[in-house]
């Protein structure tokens, strides 16, 4: 059955923009951005879910759910559509390239899902390795211990972290994953109940939590932070690439470490990650360091 919402948005919004990040990558099976709206598949404590979103003409937007986690879907909708995004005290005009950013993308909001496990399992397989790694690894999982998603779209489901939990390292070692990114996802899935939980407190104390978690550093923290809490001030600390990315944009610097990076953000505090999504979303990228080695494919090992 088909659960449906119409919502106002009171300004202008880009629904691409917004939620892509909910997802991992353009071949994302559980995220789809097609002519009759955006579809996305989740696993809600409720269970599986998959949401379509429209513009329905002005401001108004048509949301409909399928799926036992529907009800959750919907009622959690503003977050995901960025609605509740809170930009004040955000000043793009303390550097020019921002302004200029933040004007070309009227549009854009923070999104924030509420799946935790959805937005952690793409990170854990992620750590300490290539994006084209993790991307298969990721994908792979998805197609073999996810489900088809409810509802008229051709998405998978992620599966929940129960699925996950009873399997072992080998299990994931034909997809590509080393024992210990695979012994850290199945770790992380067999504490589910306080996974999901962290979602519906506070989110300083989330990301204290999740941080106390085993093999959870400040890089995923603020990968997750981003997409899981709607966190506009996250950034992934030690990221291969960011720093350079943020202090090439905002400085002129080809190379950058984690503490330049931090300096040149302080002035958006509060909106540092929605300063580092603008200059993604502006193609905003350091000079490449020059030819990288090959990914070893794990599975042949």
């Amino acid at each position: 059955m088909t659960r449906a919402r119409v919502l106002t948005t009171g300004n202008r919004l880009d629904l691409r923009a917004t939620m892509a990040k909910t997802g991992k990558g353009r071949n994302d099976p559980t995220l789809r951005f097609a002519r009759d709206g955006v579809w996305r598949a989740t696993v809600t404590p409720e269970g599986s879910s998959t949401v379509r979103v429209q513009h329905g003409g002005g401001m108004k937007l048509l949301v409909d759910a399928w799926g036992p986690g529907s009800d959750w879907t919907l009622d959690r909708a503003e977050d995901l559509l960025g609605l509740n995004d809170d930009r004040s005290g955000f000043r793009a005009d303390r550097h020019p390239l921002v302004a200029r950013l933040d004007r070309d993308n009227p549009g854009l909001r923070i999104a924030r899902t509420n799946g935790v496990w959805h937005a952690l399992l793409p990170v854990l397989l992620s750590q300490k390795v290539t994006s084209a790694q993790a991307k298969r690894a990721y994908y792979g999982i998805l197609h073999r211990y996810g489900a088809p998603a409810p509802g008229p779209a051709d998405l998978l489901s992620p599966p929940g972290p129960e699925r996950l939990a009873d399997l072992g390292y080998h299990d994931l070692h034909s997809l590509g994953v080393e024992r210990r990114r695979a012994e850290l996802v199945l770790r992380t899935a067999r504490r589910s109940q306080q996974l999901e939980a962290l979602a519906e407190i506070d989110t300083e104390l989330a990301l204290k939590r999740l941080l106390a978690l085993p093999g959870i550093g400040a890089w995923s923290v603020g990968r997750v932070s981003f997409v899981a809490f709607g966190d506009a001030d996250a950034v992934a600390v030690g990221d291969y690439h960011l720093a350079d990315d943020v202090c090439w944009g905002l400085a002129g610097e080809a190379r950058g470490s984690d503490e330049r990076m931090l300096e040149l953000l302080g002035p958006f505090a509060g909106h540092r990650g929605r300063v580092i999504r603008l200059l993604s979303l502006g193609g905003i990228h350091a000079p490449k360091r020059g030819p990288r080695l090959a990914p070893m494919r794990i599975e042949q090992i």
